[in-house]
């Protein structure tokens, strides 16, 4: 009698167990999908939207500029060298623009004109696809007028000492031009633009440092160590 009420408490238990591990089966089932829901990556909500992009195609119309700016710092190459490293080597050319030689002289600037000018690429390529997938919106790159005026300045200096003085200067000004839209950025965009609001941090942090490593040189080199970046816009720049 004892053996046989020890068997059906233990058939009670494997059944209960077996209802519960259902009933949890049918939980996740059902809790899965609806996270899924609310990660679910689409348009920005409300007043994001709008913001979201403006803040795009700024910022691809921003880093367009940049590549020019950087091509004619480092040169521009249609083959890229063997070597992994090749102070030497230009950038690829932007499109609408003739080859150029490189007019900075310093291996160092040359160097972060490349870097600056791969990373925009790739930064460009990307704001592109969160208007293409969010908004479904094609948009290509196009030169502002700030842009071309900062083009324009540094194809009128001459190469040499000069030319690297003034493009750490105008570049630092030009980053210093995306700090502020892309700061607004890590708070404006949608909640669920998890990736939008990585890629705005991302512009701050290497904008900022580009900026006091461009001003570093410039204190170094040319002893210009009271120089401080400017957006062009009084008001912007005199609120401190």
């Amino acid at each position: 009698m004892e053996t046989a009420t020890k068997q059906i408490t233990s058939s009670s238990g494997v059944g209960n167990i077996r209802v519960l591990g259902r009933s949890l089966a049918l939980g996740l089932s059902l809790l899965v999908p609806g996270m899924g829901v609310a990660h679910a990556e689409g348009p920005g909500r409300g007043a994001t939207a709008q913001f979201e992009k403006n803040y795009l195609v700024f910022i691809i119309n921003h880093h367009y500029s940049a590549l020019r700016m950087t091509e004619l710092a480092a040169g521009t190459d249609l083959t890229r060298d063997a070597q992994v490293v090749a102070p030497q080597e230009g950038t690829s050319p932007t499109p609408g623009f003739n080859a150029t030689p490189p007019k900075a002289s310093d291996d160092e600037i040359k160097s972060m004109a490349r870097m600056g000018n791969r990373e925009q690429r790739e930064e460009i390529g990307r704001a592109q696809r969160f208007l293409r997938e969010w908004y479904g919106i094609q948009y290509q790159p196009q030169l502002t007028a700030d842009g071309r005026r900062m083009i324009a300045m540094l194809e009128a200096t001459p190469a040499g000492a000069q030319f690297n003085q003034v493009f750490l200067r105008s570049f630092s000004n030009h980053h210093l031009g995306a700090l502020a839209p892309s700061l607004h950025c890590t708070v404006k965009s949608d909640l669920n633009h998890d990736g939008l609001r990585r890629y705005c941090e991302n512009i701050v942090v290497v904008q900022k440092n580009g900026i006091n490593d461009m001003r570093e040189m410039l204190c170094k080199r040319y002893s210009d160590c009271g120089f401080v970046p400017m957006t062009g816009d009084k008001r912007k720049d005199n609120e401190f």
